[in-house]
Order: structure tokens, then sequence, then C-alpha cells
């Protein structure tokens, strides 16, 4: 399995996200690969200074063309860390950083997943999380470390200016649709700014496994 982590639109590398692309055998009559392997996962985070968290669910979306789904979190104490993969059809990924005294707080990267690729993002605790389908349909499939909990559950504006997400959305316009603007629902439609929440998600204690006192510095200039 390869590992990569990824970067900002700053070009700064962000800790904590990571892009895992598994080892696929494959002939003429299709192919194999492990989707999901405990002590290879565990050997990731910890060689990326992460700890290792547990999964109690996997949930499984579809989603038509165009649809975006997010941007979504969990708060303390029933925060959500994902592992996500796209297995029919192809998304944009996204993951934003809203750790507490991170450098990096309220920066974003992103990553294509699809059927083809057979690429998985790993979204820690302490990220908010969304993805827009860019194929006809798209099947989504996620681990998460911690149950569904409405008490808990928050999300921003996908088209927040601060954050600047460069969603692919000219991408939709040329797969038939008629306009380029994703179909949300109704929650995420009216989903807060991070200017309105940016002062409580900054003293919010995540736990160990996104903590963000061991991330490299990053700029002033480069925070949102």
């Amino acid at each position: 399995m390869q590992v990569e982590t990824l970067t900002t639109s700053a070009g700064v590398p962000l800790h904590g996200p990571l892009l895992l692309t598994p080892r696929v055998f494959g002939d003429s009559r299709g192919f194999f690969f492990e989707s999901w392997n405990q002590n290879a996962f565990a050997a990731a985070l910890e060689a990326h200074g992460q700890s290792v968290p547990g999964f109690v669910q996997d949930n499984h979306s579809r989603s038509s063309s165009g649809v975006l789904r997010g941007l979504h979190f969990q708060l303390p104490p029933h925060p959500q860390g994902k592992l996500v993969r796209c297995v029919v059809g192809e998304i944009f990924d996204v993951a934003v950083d809203l750790r507490g005294g991170s450098a990096s707080f309220g920066h974003w990267v992103g990553a294509l997943l699809g059927a083809d690729n057979h690429q998985q993002l790993w979204v820690p605790s302490g990220f908010a999380h969304g993805f827009l389908i860019l194929s006809k349909h798209a099947e989504v499939l996620y681990k998460t470390t911690d149950f569904w909990r409405p008490e808990c559950e928050r999300a921003l504006r996908w088209n927040d200016p601060a954050l600047g997400i460069a969603w692919p959305l000219a991408r939709l316009g040329k797969g038939g649709l008629e306009s380029e603007s994703p179909q949300l629902s109704e929650k995420d439609a009216l989903a807060p700014l991070l200017e309105s929440c940016g002062a409580d998600l900054r003293g919010v204690v995540w736990g160990s496994e996104a903590d963000a006192r061991d991330l490299d510095p990053v700029s002033a200039a480069e925070t949102p």
C-alpha cells in the first residue's frame, strides 16, 4: 500500500489526512486487492505520527451526478474519523482542518477517488468532510471511528469563501447537466460559515489522533 500526505492550496503539506493507494492484482479475469487491512492501516498512521483508532461502523451512500454532501463533522465527545473510498463512479473528496491550535486551521485538501484508482482518503477527527459526485452515479463506502450522534453533528458551508475550496464544478456541465451548480440538501445549503463558528472551534480538544501540537508551523499569511 502506498501512503501519501496531501498539500493545501498554498502548497503546504497538511498533517492528518492520508491518501492510500492499494496494490492491485489484475489480469484478463478482473482484479483483486485488499480494501482493508488493519495491520497495514495501523502502520501507515504510526509512520505519520498518528494514533490508531478503531472503527465501529461502515456506511454506504449512492448519489447522482452533481450531488454535493458536506461539509460535515462531529464535535467531541463523539468526533468521527472516516476512511473513505468510492467503489462506483468518481468523486472529489475534501477534508478541512478544524483543529484548534493548528497552524493550518481552515485549510483544505482534496483528492479524486474512484472505482478506477481504488484510492482511499483517511480523514481524522478534527476535520470537516464532504464530497462532490462527478460521474453519472457514485457509491461511496466509509468506515467511521464513532457512531452518528445528532447532538454532536455540525456542518460548514460548502462554498465558504474563507475556505476557498476548488470544487471541480466545471466538470458537471460537461457531464450533461444543465448547470454547474451542485445539488444540496437543505441542511447543507443553510450550513454556517467558518467565520460564525471559528472561535468556538479553536477551543475544541479533538483528541490525540488529530492533535495539532505536533504540526509543522504554517506562516500566518497562508492561514485563511
